[in-house]
């Protein structure tokens, strides 16, 4: 019995020593990528022709139309984006990104969002949805891809999203950089 436990102990250290090494990791590989861009027109109580989100509640006291003071805390804004396969806005739309976005902290920039793109065209059909913060200010940032259907069934993953561009508090577009890791 005196001999099962040393030998049991040195397994246990190899899977220690294993499990602590990050180059041991598997790296995953992603089973699809795409990149789409969607574009959002916020209203701002004159824009109603080519608005494309607005926000539906705020903290009290604050008017729905102009965003609140600094940071936009509480605000909650409903979209409905037009997606297109490069950066142009006139570019023909590939499907919608339909969703919320709330902005959740205080002292800076940030959201957290809950939306799933809805394509159908001759590239793309069916849905993906994502979920997760939105820390703006960051250069990039991931959120998780919970699902989807159509050509994306039960697929899974991340997406990278980036400011690309942006005009005040009106406009701004997303690259979403989309890697499926999980695909059926």
């Amino acid at each position: 019995m005196g001999a099962k436990i040393p030998i049991l102990f040195v397994f246990v250290m190899l899977f220690a020593l294993s499990s602590a090494n990050p180059s041991m990791k598997k790296q995953y590989k992603p089973c699809k990528n795409i990149v789409l861009y969607f574009h959002d027109i916020i209203y701002n109580g004159m824009n109603a022709a080519n608005a494309t989100s607005s926000i539906v509640a705020a903290p009290h006291g604050s008017n729905l139309t102009i965003l609140a003071p600094q940071f936009h805390f509480g605000n909650i804004a409903v979209f409905d984006d037009p997606i297109t396969l490069d950066n142009n806005l006139h570019s023909k739309p590939i499907g919608r990104a339909q969703g919320f976005y709330i902005y959740d902290t205080k002292n800076t920039y940030t959201s957290w969002l809950g939306f799933t793109f809805v394509l159908n065209s001759t590239y793309h059909q069916g849905t993906i949805t994502f979920a997760g913060a939105d820390p703006i200010m960051q250069k990039s940032r991931d959120i998780s891809v919970t699902g989807g259907t159509g050509d994306f069934f039960m697929h899974r993953g991340i997406a990278t999203i980036m400011t690309d561009a942006f005009e005040g508090e009106v406009y701004f577009r997303l690259r979403v950089d989309i890697k499926f890791f999980e695909c059926w």
